[in-house]
Protein backbone atom coordinates (compact mmCIF):
# COMPACT_ATOMS: atom_id res chain seq x y z
CA UNK A 1 0.00 0.00 0.00
CA UNK A 2 1.25 3.43 -0.97
CA UNK A 3 0.95 5.82 1.99
CA UNK A 4 0.53 9.83 1.51
CA UNK A 5 3.53 12.16 2.67
CA UNK A 6 3.44 15.24 4.97
CA UNK A 7 2.91 18.64 2.70
CA UNK A 8 5.66 20.30 4.05
CA UNK A 9 9.00 19.23 5.77
CA UNK A 10 12.04 20.64 7.26
CA UNK A 11 15.40 20.65 8.20
CA UNK A 12 16.30 18.11 11.20
CA UNK A 13 18.27 19.08 13.82
CA UNK A 14 19.26 15.53 14.31
CA UNK A 15 22.09 13.60 13.07
CA UNK A 16 20.23 10.82 12.67
CA UNK A 17 17.27 11.90 10.31
CA UNK A 18 17.64 14.74 7.97
CA UNK A 19 14.12 16.11 7.68
CA UNK A 20 10.98 16.11 9.73
CA UNK A 21 7.52 17.18 8.92
CA UNK A 22 7.25 20.95 9.30
CA UNK A 23 4.94 21.24 12.35
CA UNK A 24 6.89 18.91 14.66
CA UNK A 25 9.81 19.38 16.56
CA UNK A 26 12.67 17.27 18.18
CA UNK A 27 14.53 16.52 21.35
CA UNK A 28 16.91 14.45 23.28
CA UNK A 29 15.81 11.85 25.58
CA UNK A 30 17.20 13.87 28.77
CA UNK A 31 14.69 16.73 28.48
CA UNK A 32 11.53 13.71 27.89
CA UNK A 33 12.16 11.16 29.99
CA UNK A 34 13.41 9.96 33.51
CA UNK A 35 16.38 7.43 33.02
CA UNK A 36 17.56 5.09 36.06
CA UNK A 37 19.07 1.86 36.34
CA UNK A 38 17.62 -0.81 38.49
CA UNK A 39 19.54 -3.61 40.45
CA UNK A 40 19.82 -7.46 41.66
CA UNK A 41 19.15 -8.71 45.28
CA UNK A 42 22.44 -10.75 46.79
CA UNK A 43 21.74 -14.16 44.71
CA UNK A 44 23.16 -15.67 47.30
CA UNK A 45 20.77 -14.88 50.36
CA UNK A 46 18.06 -16.77 50.00
CA UNK A 47 15.81 -14.38 52.38
CA UNK A 48 15.61 -11.76 49.33
CA UNK A 49 14.59 -14.35 46.39
CA UNK A 50 12.59 -17.29 48.40
CA UNK A 51 8.71 -16.55 48.29
CA UNK A 52 8.81 -12.82 47.17
CA UNK A 53 6.29 -10.85 45.98
CA UNK A 54 8.13 -7.81 44.13
CA UNK A 55 8.44 -8.29 40.08
CA UNK A 56 11.91 -8.50 39.00
CA UNK A 57 13.06 -8.59 34.99
CA UNK A 58 16.41 -9.67 33.62
CA UNK A 59 17.65 -8.51 30.39
CA UNK A 60 16.51 -10.77 28.59
CA UNK A 61 13.07 -9.88 29.02
CA UNK A 62 13.64 -7.14 26.21
CA UNK A 63 13.00 -9.63 23.95
CA UNK A 64 9.55 -10.53 24.45
CA UNK A 65 8.54 -6.33 23.16
CA UNK A 66 5.93 -6.24 25.52
CA UNK A 67 6.44 -7.82 29.11
CA UNK A 68 3.37 -9.32 30.95
CA UNK A 69 5.27 -11.78 33.26
CA UNK A 70 8.12 -11.12 35.58
CA UNK A 71 11.60 -13.18 35.35
CA UNK A 72 11.42 -13.78 38.81
CA UNK A 73 10.16 -12.32 42.34
CA UNK A 74 12.33 -10.60 45.14
CA UNK A 75 11.05 -10.28 48.77
CA UNK A 76 10.58 -6.95 50.37
CA UNK A 77 13.71 -7.29 52.19
CA UNK A 78 15.49 -8.20 48.72
CA UNK A 79 14.26 -5.13 47.40
CA UNK A 80 15.13 -2.85 50.32
CA UNK A 81 18.86 -3.96 50.42
CA UNK A 82 19.78 -3.56 47.05
CA UNK A 83 19.66 -0.74 44.32
CA UNK A 84 16.12 -2.22 42.51
CA UNK A 85 13.78 0.38 41.51
CA UNK A 86 9.92 0.68 40.57
CA UNK A 87 9.59 1.03 37.03
CA UNK A 88 5.88 1.99 36.53
CA UNK A 89 3.66 -0.04 34.12
CA UNK A 90 3.29 1.13 30.34
CA UNK A 91 7.27 2.93 30.63
CA UNK A 92 9.49 1.51 28.60
CA UNK A 93 13.28 -0.63 30.01
CA UNK A 94 16.25 -1.01 27.66
CA UNK A 95 18.84 -3.51 28.21
CA UNK A 96 22.40 -1.71 28.93
CA UNK A 97 24.86 -5.03 28.03
CA UNK A 98 23.59 -8.43 27.47
CA UNK A 99 24.91 -10.92 25.21
CA UNK A 100 24.62 -11.13 21.40
CA UNK A 101 21.91 -8.88 20.12
CA UNK A 102 20.20 -8.12 23.83
CA UNK A 103 22.14 -4.29 23.74
CA UNK A 104 20.02 -1.57 23.20
CA UNK A 105 16.95 -3.85 22.75
CA UNK A 106 13.39 -2.14 24.04
CA UNK A 107 10.41 -3.33 25.83
CA UNK A 108 7.41 -2.05 26.84
CA UNK A 109 6.34 -2.55 30.39
CA UNK A 110 2.53 -4.24 31.15
CA UNK A 111 3.34 -4.37 34.41
CA UNK A 112 4.70 -2.18 37.14
CA UNK A 113 8.27 -3.89 38.07
CA UNK A 114 11.84 -3.59 39.26
CA UNK A 115 15.00 -4.84 37.05
CA UNK A 116 18.32 -5.35 37.21
CA UNK A 117 21.30 -3.16 36.74
CA UNK A 118 21.94 -3.95 33.32
CA UNK A 119 18.83 -2.65 32.37
CA UNK A 120 17.35 0.92 32.43
CA UNK A 121 14.31 2.27 33.01
CA UNK A 122 13.00 5.19 30.33
CA UNK A 123 9.71 6.68 32.11
CA UNK A 124 8.36 9.34 29.29
CA UNK A 125 7.10 12.64 30.43
CA UNK A 126 3.54 14.34 29.08
CA UNK A 127 5.63 15.12 25.76
CA UNK A 128 5.95 11.86 24.80
CA UNK A 129 3.53 9.15 24.08
CA UNK A 130 5.75 5.66 25.33
CA UNK A 131 4.00 3.45 22.52
CA UNK A 132 5.52 6.05 20.34
CA UNK A 133 9.10 6.15 21.53
CA UNK A 134 9.01 2.15 22.00
CA UNK A 135 8.74 2.47 17.71
CA UNK A 136 10.98 4.86 17.89
CA UNK A 137 13.95 3.18 19.86
CA UNK A 138 13.02 0.06 17.77
CA UNK A 139 13.89 2.10 14.84
CA UNK A 140 16.78 3.12 15.85
CA UNK A 141 18.14 -0.44 17.00
CA UNK A 142 21.58 -0.25 15.44
CA UNK A 143 21.98 3.51 16.41
CA UNK A 144 21.62 3.23 19.50
CA UNK A 145 23.99 0.45 19.62
CA UNK A 146 26.35 1.99 17.82
CA UNK A 147 26.99 4.52 20.83
CA UNK A 148 28.78 1.99 22.81
CA UNK A 149 30.65 0.71 20.39
CA UNK A 150 28.12 -1.36 18.15
CA UNK A 151 28.74 -5.30 18.33
CA UNK A 152 31.66 -4.81 20.70
CA UNK A 153 31.08 -5.82 24.64
CA UNK A 154 30.71 -2.15 25.50
CA UNK A 155 27.32 -1.50 27.32
CA UNK A 156 25.18 1.89 27.06
CA UNK A 157 25.04 3.79 29.71
CA UNK A 158 21.95 6.34 31.29
CA UNK A 159 24.41 9.34 30.02
CA UNK A 160 23.71 7.96 26.41
CA UNK A 161 20.48 7.32 26.69
CA UNK A 162 19.59 10.51 27.66
CA UNK A 163 21.28 12.05 24.35
CA UNK A 164 19.14 9.79 22.34
CA UNK A 165 17.63 12.13 20.09
CA UNK A 166 13.59 12.23 19.02
CA UNK A 167 11.26 13.24 16.52
CA UNK A 168 8.17 15.04 18.67
CA UNK A 169 5.04 15.06 16.78
CA UNK A 170 1.86 16.51 18.87
CA UNK A 171 1.07 13.81 21.55
CA UNK A 172 -2.22 13.19 19.41
CA UNK A 173 -0.48 12.24 16.48
CA UNK A 174 2.14 10.47 18.31
CA UNK A 175 -0.93 8.14 19.54
CA UNK A 176 -2.02 7.96 15.87
CA UNK A 177 0.95 6.59 14.81
CA UNK A 178 1.43 4.16 17.69
CA UNK A 179 -2.14 2.97 16.70
CA UNK A 180 -1.24 2.47 13.29
CA UNK A 181 1.97 0.30 13.73
CA UNK A 182 0.34 -1.76 16.49
CA UNK A 183 -2.22 -2.85 13.70
CA UNK A 184 -0.12 -3.58 11.16
CA UNK A 185 3.01 -4.77 12.89
CA UNK A 186 0.42 -7.46 14.22
CA UNK A 187 -0.87 -8.00 10.85
CA UNK A 188 2.54 -8.71 9.60
CA UNK A 189 4.08 -10.89 12.44
CA UNK A 190 0.87 -13.19 11.91
CA UNK A 191 1.87 -13.74 8.12
CA UNK A 192 5.33 -14.00 9.06
CA UNK A 193 4.54 -16.58 12.00
CA UNK A 194 2.31 -18.43 9.42
CA UNK A 195 5.10 -19.05 7.16
CA UNK A 196 7.65 -19.98 9.32
CA UNK A 197 4.78 -22.67 10.62
CA UNK A 198 4.85 -23.67 7.21
CA UNK A 199 8.61 -23.92 7.37
CA UNK A 200 8.36 -26.19 10.25
CA UNK A 201 5.31 -28.33 8.72
CA UNK A 202 8.12 -28.34 5.59
CA UNK A 203 11.28 -29.76 7.94
CA UNK A 204 8.89 -32.27 9.62
CA UNK A 205 7.61 -33.94 6.31
CA UNK A 206 11.70 -33.75 4.85
CA UNK A 207 12.55 -36.08 8.45
CA UNK A 208 9.59 -37.90 7.93
CA UNK A 209 10.34 -38.93 4.32
CA UNK A 210 13.80 -39.76 5.11
CA UNK A 211 12.24 -41.74 7.97
CA UNK A 212 10.23 -43.70 6.31
CA UNK A 213 12.32 -44.47 2.96
CA UNK A 214 15.42 -45.62 4.79
CA UNK A 215 13.63 -48.05 6.95
CA UNK A 216 10.67 -49.26 4.30
CA UNK A 217 12.23 -48.52 1.32
CA UNK A 218 11.07 -46.54 -1.82
CA UNK A 219 7.10 -45.57 -2.48
CA UNK A 220 5.88 -48.30 -4.62
CA UNK A 221 6.21 -46.11 -7.86
CA UNK A 222 9.12 -44.77 -7.47
CA UNK A 223 10.92 -48.62 -6.28
CA UNK A 224 9.14 -49.95 -9.63
CA UNK A 225 10.69 -47.34 -12.23
CA UNK A 226 14.10 -48.14 -10.46
CA UNK A 227 13.33 -51.96 -11.18
CA UNK A 228 13.00 -52.69 -7.57
CA UNK A 229 10.05 -54.80 -6.20
CA UNK A 230 7.25 -51.84 -5.50
CA UNK A 231 5.93 -54.25 -2.59
CA UNK A 232 8.68 -56.21 -0.88
CA UNK A 233 8.18 -58.95 2.30
CA UNK A 234 8.36 -56.70 5.58
CA UNK A 235 10.06 -58.06 8.56
CA UNK A 236 10.87 -57.21 12.33
CA UNK A 237 14.47 -56.55 12.93
CA UNK A 238 14.17 -56.33 16.33
CA UNK A 239 15.33 -53.33 16.58
CA UNK A 240 12.65 -51.00 18.33
CA UNK A 241 13.12 -47.59 16.35
CA UNK A 242 13.25 -49.51 12.91
CA UNK A 243 9.76 -50.96 13.00
CA UNK A 244 9.09 -53.36 10.17
CA UNK A 245 12.18 -53.31 7.31
CA UNK A 246 11.52 -55.12 3.77
CA UNK A 247 12.86 -58.60 4.21
CA UNK A 248 15.71 -58.74 2.15
CA UNK A 249 17.62 -55.65 3.83
CA UNK A 250 19.92 -56.69 6.32
CA UNK A 251 20.74 -54.34 10.12
CA UNK A 252 24.18 -53.84 10.76
CA UNK A 253 26.06 -51.86 14.04
CA UNK A 254 27.93 -48.37 12.55
CA UNK A 255 30.70 -49.32 13.76
CA UNK A 256 30.86 -52.74 11.92
CA UNK A 257 30.70 -50.77 8.65
CA UNK A 258 33.17 -47.81 9.03
CA UNK A 259 36.22 -47.00 9.30
CA UNK A 260 35.70 -44.35 12.48
CA UNK A 261 38.25 -41.83 13.64
CA UNK A 262 38.59 -38.13 14.93
CA UNK A 263 39.97 -35.54 13.41
CA UNK A 264 42.89 -33.75 14.70
CA UNK A 265 42.68 -30.54 17.15
CA UNK A 266 43.05 -27.58 15.30
CA UNK A 267 43.18 -23.93 16.66
CA UNK A 268 42.46 -21.02 15.26
CA UNK A 269 46.17 -20.05 15.58
CA UNK A 270 46.90 -23.11 13.47
CA UNK A 271 44.91 -21.85 10.91
CA UNK A 272 45.84 -18.04 11.11
CA UNK A 273 49.27 -19.33 11.14
CA UNK A 274 48.90 -22.18 8.38
CA UNK A 275 46.92 -20.93 5.81
CA UNK A 276 46.47 -23.32 2.70
CA UNK A 277 43.82 -24.71 -0.01
CA UNK A 278 42.13 -27.56 1.81
CA UNK A 279 39.01 -26.59 4.40
CA UNK A 280 38.43 -27.44 7.92
CA UNK A 281 35.61 -28.57 9.19
CA UNK A 282 34.34 -28.76 12.76
CA UNK A 283 31.06 -29.28 15.05
CA UNK A 284 31.80 -25.54 16.37
CA UNK A 285 30.44 -24.38 13.18
CA UNK A 286 26.96 -23.90 11.62
CA UNK A 287 25.25 -25.11 8.96
CA UNK A 288 28.18 -27.28 8.22
CA UNK A 289 30.39 -24.44 7.87
CA UNK A 290 33.59 -23.92 7.52
CA UNK A 291 36.16 -22.98 9.90
CA UNK A 292 39.30 -22.08 7.92
CA UNK A 293 41.98 -23.77 5.90
CA UNK A 294 45.35 -25.61 6.23
CA UNK A 295 47.58 -27.17 3.77
CA UNK A 296 48.07 -30.60 5.28
CA UNK A 297 44.88 -32.62 5.15
CA UNK A 298 43.35 -35.76 6.97
CA UNK A 299 40.74 -37.15 4.32
CA UNK A 300 41.13 -37.89 1.05
CA UNK A 301 37.87 -39.11 -1.36
CA UNK A 302 34.04 -39.77 0.53
CA UNK A 303 33.70 -39.34 3.56
CA UNK A 304 30.76 -38.76 6.35
CA UNK A 305 31.36 -36.71 9.10
CA UNK A 306 29.52 -37.07 11.92
CA UNK A 307 28.80 -34.89 15.24
CA UNK A 308 28.71 -37.34 18.77
CA UNK A 309 28.28 -34.34 20.74
CA UNK A 310 27.35 -30.56 21.45
CA UNK A 311 24.44 -28.39 20.11
CA UNK A 312 24.61 -30.27 16.66
CA UNK A 313 24.32 -33.50 18.38
CA UNK A 314 23.87 -36.00 15.42
CA UNK A 315 24.58 -34.05 12.42
CA UNK A 316 25.92 -35.56 9.52
CA UNK A 317 27.38 -34.33 6.03
CA UNK A 318 28.51 -36.00 2.98
CA UNK A 319 32.20 -34.55 1.95
CA UNK A 320 34.48 -35.42 -0.74
CA UNK A 321 37.91 -34.78 -1.86
CA UNK A 322 40.35 -33.14 0.42
CA UNK A 323 39.54 -31.79 3.17
CA UNK A 324 40.46 -31.84 7.68
CA UNK A 325 38.32 -32.42 10.23
CA UNK A 326 39.17 -31.02 14.11
CA UNK A 327 37.68 -32.82 17.01
CA UNK A 328 36.10 -30.15 19.06
CA UNK A 329 33.02 -30.73 20.39
CA UNK A 330 33.17 -34.52 18.88
CA UNK A 331 33.58 -34.66 15.24
CA UNK A 332 33.94 -38.22 13.74
CA UNK A 333 35.13 -39.18 10.33
CA UNK A 334 33.74 -42.32 8.74
CA UNK A 335 35.18 -43.39 5.57
CA UNK A 336 32.28 -45.41 3.29
CA UNK A 337 33.55 -48.61 2.34
CA UNK A 338 32.73 -49.74 -1.45
CA UNK A 339 29.78 -51.59 -0.18
CA UNK A 340 27.90 -48.83 1.29
CA UNK A 341 26.57 -45.70 -0.87
CA UNK A 342 27.80 -42.19 1.29
CA UNK A 343 24.58 -40.17 0.46
CA UNK A 344 22.55 -42.75 1.55
CA UNK A 345 24.09 -43.47 4.80
CA UNK A 346 24.22 -39.89 5.64
CA UNK A 347 20.36 -40.16 5.64
CA UNK A 348 20.02 -43.50 7.32
CA UNK A 349 22.48 -42.01 10.05
CA UNK A 350 20.59 -38.70 10.38
CA UNK A 351 17.88 -40.37 11.44
CA UNK A 352 19.36 -43.28 13.12
CA UNK A 353 21.14 -40.89 15.47
CA UNK A 354 18.10 -38.20 15.73
CA UNK A 355 16.39 -40.99 17.85
CA UNK A 356 19.39 -41.36 20.66
CA UNK A 357 19.79 -37.18 20.78
CA UNK A 358 16.54 -37.28 21.25
CA UNK A 359 16.71 -39.09 24.71
CA UNK A 360 19.17 -36.61 26.60
CA UNK A 361 21.84 -39.14 26.33
CA UNK A 362 25.06 -38.13 28.20
CA UNK A 363 27.33 -36.18 26.08
CA UNK A 364 30.35 -37.96 27.74
CA UNK A 365 28.69 -41.55 26.25
CA UNK A 366 27.69 -40.30 23.35
CA UNK A 367 30.31 -40.63 21.11
CA UNK A 368 30.12 -44.68 21.79
CA UNK A 369 26.30 -44.73 22.22
CA UNK A 370 26.59 -43.39 18.50
CA UNK A 371 29.24 -45.92 17.23
CA UNK A 372 26.82 -48.87 18.25
CA UNK A 373 22.95 -47.68 17.02
CA UNK A 374 21.97 -50.31 14.00
CA UNK A 375 20.51 -48.76 10.85
CA UNK A 376 19.02 -51.06 7.99
CA UNK A 377 21.19 -51.42 4.82
CA UNK A 378 20.10 -53.15 1.60
CA UNK A 379 22.10 -53.68 -1.52
CA UNK A 380 24.54 -51.27 -2.65
CA UNK A 381 21.89 -50.88 -6.05
CA UNK A 382 19.34 -49.96 -3.35
CA UNK A 383 20.79 -47.72 -1.16
CA UNK A 384 21.60 -45.52 -4.47
CA UNK A 385 18.11 -45.14 -6.02
CA UNK A 386 17.01 -44.63 -2.62
CA UNK A 387 20.03 -41.37 -2.43
CA UNK A 388 18.43 -40.37 -6.00
CA UNK A 389 15.01 -40.14 -5.24
CA UNK A 390 15.82 -38.36 -1.44
CA UNK A 391 17.93 -35.99 -3.62
CA UNK A 392 15.29 -35.16 -5.98
CA UNK A 393 12.29 -35.18 -3.36
CA UNK A 394 14.64 -32.95 -0.89
CA UNK A 395 15.82 -30.51 -3.80
CA UNK A 396 12.22 -29.59 -3.97
CA UNK A 397 11.47 -29.18 -0.26
CA UNK A 398 14.68 -26.91 0.26
CA UNK A 399 13.69 -25.11 -2.94
CA UNK A 400 10.26 -24.32 -1.62
CA UNK A 401 11.53 -23.58 2.19
CA UNK A 402 13.92 -20.91 0.93
CA UNK A 403 10.99 -19.35 -1.08
CA UNK A 404 9.29 -19.07 1.88
CA UNK A 405 12.43 -17.69 3.68
CA UNK A 406 12.58 -14.95 1.16
CA UNK A 407 8.90 -13.50 2.06
CA UNK A 408 10.01 -14.07 5.72
CA UNK A 409 12.97 -11.51 4.95
CA UNK A 410 11.28 -9.37 2.91
CA UNK A 411 7.98 -8.89 5.33
CA UNK A 412 10.72 -8.65 8.14
CA UNK A 413 12.24 -6.18 6.51
CA UNK A 414 8.52 -4.17 5.47
CA UNK A 415 7.67 -4.00 9.18
CA UNK A 416 11.01 -2.23 10.08
CA UNK A 417 10.99 0.33 6.97
CA UNK A 418 6.71 0.72 7.95
CA UNK A 419 7.99 1.99 11.71
CA UNK A 420 10.69 3.88 10.49
CA UNK A 421 8.85 5.46 7.67
CA UNK A 422 5.95 6.25 10.22
CA UNK A 423 8.31 7.58 13.11
CA UNK A 424 10.44 9.54 11.14
CA UNK A 425 7.55 11.07 9.58
CA UNK A 426 8.59 10.10 6.08
CA UNK A 427 4.85 8.55 5.51
CA UNK A 428 1.88 10.38 7.00
CA UNK A 429 -0.70 7.98 8.47
CA UNK A 430 -3.43 9.98 10.28
CA UNK A 431 -5.76 9.09 8.03
CA UNK A 432 -4.44 5.82 7.70
CA UNK A 433 -6.03 4.24 10.92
Amino acid sequence: MKYATYPAYKSSPMTWLDQLPDHWTAASLRWMSKRYAGGTPDKGNEAYWADGDIPWINSGAVNDGYITQPSELITREGFANSSAKWIPKDALVMALAGQGKTKGMVAQLGIPTTCNQSMAALVPDRRIAPRYLYYWLTANYQNIRNMAGGEARDGLNLEMLGSIPCPVPPVGEQKTIARFLGIKTVQIDALVEHKRQLIARLKEKRSALIARTVTRGLPPEAAEAAGLNPNPEMRDPGVEWLGAVPAHWSTTVIWHQFFLGRGRVISHEDITENPGAYPVYSSQTENDGVLGYLGSFDFDGDYITWTTDGANAGTVFTRSGKFNCTNVCGTLKAKCPDRIDNRYVTYALSIATAEFVRHDINPKLMNNVMKSIRFALPSKFEQVAIANFLDKEIRKMDALEMKIGVAVTCLTEYRQALITAAVTGKIDVRDAT
